[in-house]
């Protein structure tokens, strides 16, 4: 049995039994990848895949119980180079992130220069990606650490340290009615077409259950995956925006005028979302108490080891 048989049976299993994918993200072919687990299904003894002529359509129930093994035994794989790798060189290596526009574009920046500047050796990679994107990639391992609002919490898989938590403001163009309301309602709000961010990002279902609660059907007239682009088609006139209050920027956003919004709605609690079982470098541990200093490294440990990650 090779750790390499390993390798390939999950990343077919990952690819949706497509085994041409596979070969693909292995960089290997595809002829490779399937005679591979067919020698590990020798050496065990037992069918791991379901096949009809070539084509792969399912997993056997001995197969279920092997690739959960499998799994595991390549973490720990994983987690083995990274102790060595730790010892050997504890201010090189990289770090993956993958997070929303909102996060990378607004609460990273200072962060991730700071972190640049203290590991200059550590190749800092970051990836901008939809829930699902998210949780996959932070799942798979692709990503360390994972940095989202809503899309992580339900991923049983990652434990979950709460890092802060936020609220929305109100945007629109310089001279609009909303800006001179000596309180803001939702009921005002409802009276104007809203752009907003999809469902799926950024505490939209706080918005929602706002509206919702008070009866209110409001006028979503376009939804996007970033606060930018929210920001543009306010701009341009097709209504007023909700997006989260760190995007709007009165330096930046010079032909726009905000108004607070926190006490319309809910706040929502941005996350790290890392996979459990993993054993983190130094530096990962640092990174993190960067981004939210009340995770320093015996907070975060304790978290790895009991799975608890508190509201």
């Amino acid at each position: 049995m090779k750790i390499q048989q390993l390798r390939y049976l999950y990343e077919v299993a990952r690819q949706g039994l497509n085994v041409s994918l596979a070969a693909e993200k292995l960089h290997t072919s595809q002829p490779g990848v399937s005679k591979q687990i067919q020698l590990l299904e020798e050496e065990l003894g037992v069918d791991i895949l379901v096949r009809h002529g070539k084509r792969i359509t399912g997993i056997t129930e001995p197969g279920q119980k092997i690739l959960a093994i499998t799994e595991r035994i390549l973490r720990e794989t994983e987690n083995l180079t990274r102790v060595g790798a730790d010892i050997t060189g504890e201010t090189e290596g990289s770090l993956s992130i993958v997070t929303t526009h909102t996060q990378a574009r607004y609460a990273l920046p200072s962060v991730i220069k700071t972190f640049s500047a203290r590991y200059p050796d550590v190749q800092l990679r970051l990836h901008q990606g939809n829930p699902t994107q998210i949780v996959e990639m932070a799942t798979s391992g692709e990503a360390d650490i994972a940095i989202a609002t809503e899309a992580i919490a339900l991923c049983e898989e990652l434990v979950m340290l709460p890092c802060y938590q936020w609220n929305r403001c109100v945007i629109a163009p310089p001279g609009h009615p909303l800006l001179t309301d000596p309180v803001l309602t939702l009921e005002r709000i409802a009276e104007y077409p809203i752009i907003t961010y999809d469902f799926a990002f950024t505490g939209r279902s706080q918005i929602n259950k706002a509206f919702a609660e008070h009866n209110l059907n409001p006028n979503v007239v376009l939804m996007a995956l970033d606060a930018d682009v929210i920001k543009t088609y306010v701009e341009l006139g097709l209504g007023i925006g909700i997006v989260a209050s760190m995007a709007y920027d009165p330096q930046r956003d010079r032909n726009l005028r905000a108004i607070d919004a926190s006490h319309l709605f809910d706040p929502s609690t941005t996350k790290i979302g890392i996979r459990r079982g993993t054993y983190l470098r130094g530096y990962t541990y640092a990174f993190i108490e960067m981004f939210a200093p009340h995770l320093d490294h015996s907070v975060v440990t304790a978290a790895m080891n009991t799975g608890e990650t508190g509201d």
